[in-house]
């Protein structure tokens, strides 16, 4: 039988710092313990491992293929534009759920009419519509912050977002609530054809006091958008959609659309926001034929 002074003395070690030695091939033999007795724990472990020659894994050189695509005027504009508004506006936001019920069987019962005039308003142009009326009854959301005061607008021009293949502008409905849903509905026709042709007058983009932005037409249930400068709100419309809804105690289904407002808290306080999505939502709900023409 081999006497005790010919066995290899067994290391002390940590359970913790054994199972680490054996995760990465580590002879514990070759290793000099810092603990109490010589004892060898994770700290001595980890050390080993950093100091072993090939331990750091090598960084991947794989080339990834990529395009430039300079900025354009415009591009560059919203950017800085945008970066602005979120660095300098302080957002907060609110949403409200619209039923579009009404709307949608005010249009179809008008549409003999509208075919004639080879009109068909979107449902975009009845929301610029009665975004409009809104601010005429809760005016405080026609705003704009300054160093000096809160402006106020005594008109309503509403900016509208139109996507484009440059990026995005904002055409203007000048003294929109005083205008009829069709007559939003020609004007933004002509506004989106002239902006996709590249061909919107000059100024047209110019002096806008409240923003609307609809992805609805994109399938996008609900977003929320930056405000644009020097503007004070902005609201941004989701899809109309069917919804499961509770109506007098009863589960029905409702067009549903969600409209959520972006506000500059410097301008506008929360309740103001409240009260004016409830005047939006009010007139949208409630369109009367008179209001068409």
């Amino acid at each position: 039988m081999p006497s005790s002074a010919g066995r290899t003395a067994r290391r002390f070690a940590s359970p913790l710092s054994r199972a680490l030695a054996r995760e990465r091939s580590l002879d514990l033999e070759s290793l000099t313990g810092s603990g109490p007795n010589g004892r060898i724990v994770k700290a001595d472990v980890l050390a080993a491992v950093k100091a072993a020659p090939g331990s750091q894994p090598a960084v991947s050189q794989r080339a990834t293929r990529f395009s430039d695509a300079p900025h354009s005027l415009g591009r560059k504009l919203i950017a800085r534009r945008l970066t602005e508004s979120k660095q300098q506006a302080p957002h907060f936001y609110a949403r409200i759920d619209c039923c579009v019920d009404p709307l949608l069987a005010l249009r179809a019962s008008a549409q003999p009419r509208l075919d004639a005039q080879g009109l068909k308003p979107t449902l975009n142009d009845f929301v610029i519509w009665a975004a409009a009326r809104a601010l005429r009854d809760v005016p405080e959301v026609n705003v704009s912050f300054t160093d000096a005061a809160i402006r106020s607008y005594q008109q309503v021009h509403i900016a509208v977002a139109v996507a484009v293949e440059q990026g995005l502008v904002t055409p203007v409905i000048a003294d929109a609530d005083g205008k009829s849903v069709v007559r939003i509905a020609r004007e933004m026709r002509e506004l989106v054809e002239q902006a996709r042709a590249g061909s919107l007058p000059a100024g047209a983009s110019a002096g806008g006091t409240f923003s609307v932005s609809n992805l609805g037409a994109m399938g996008v249930r609900e977003f929320t958008a930056v405000i644009n400068p020097p503007q004070a709100a902005i609201l941004a419309v989701g899809a109309a959609q069917p919804r499961a809804v509770v109506a007098h105690g009863q589960l029905a289904v409702a067009t549903m659309m969600t409209v959520s407002l972006s506000a500059d808290h410097r301008a506008i306080d929360g309740a103001v926001a409240a009260r004016w999505l409830a005047a939006f939502q009010r007139r949208l709900e409630s369109p009367q034929e008179q209001d068409l023409w």
